[in-house]
């Protein structure tokens, strides 16, 4: 995986060209969630292969935290179509590219990211509560 991302933010240094200063990266990244955001909306408005049921869910009042992975869900029903995956991981795609620009011109390496965000997800477990 190390692998992966050192040379997947080596290509986003190299592709890089007019997007460098570090409020063009922040303005392309909120831009590239929009896109996201917006991409699984239109799989439940325009498409329907998605809907969301949303509504309060109802947790016993003796529910221990490990309890609530399997009370709480994601709310959503259906399965995406080929046509909605295919523009959602598009979409997805170009975020990940200013995610890497924004720690190549930062210095960080995503790989060193994903290390240290595995390690703290491994070791506080549901206690992270993110």
């Amino acid at each position: 995986m190390e692998q992966l991302t050192d040379q997947f933010q080596n290509i986003v240094k190299s592709l890089l060209i007019r997007h460098q200063s570090i409020l063009d990266i922040l303005s392309k990244g909120q831009e590239t969630s929009a896109r996201v955001n917006r991409a699984v909306v239109k799989s439940v408005t325009n498409c329907g292969c998605h809907s969301v049921n949303a509504h309060k869910k109802s947790i016993p009042p003796d529910a221990s935290l490990a309890d609530l992975k399997d009370l709480l869900d994601s709310q959503l029903e259906g399965k995406l179509c080929d046509n909605c995956r295919d523009i959602i991981e598009a979409e997805l795609g170009k975020q990940l590219f200013y995610i890497a620009a924004l720690a190549n011109v930062l210095n960080i390496s995503l790989s060193d990211v994903l290390n240290l965000e595995c390690n703290k997800l491994q070791t506080l477990t549901i206690f992270n509560l993110t």
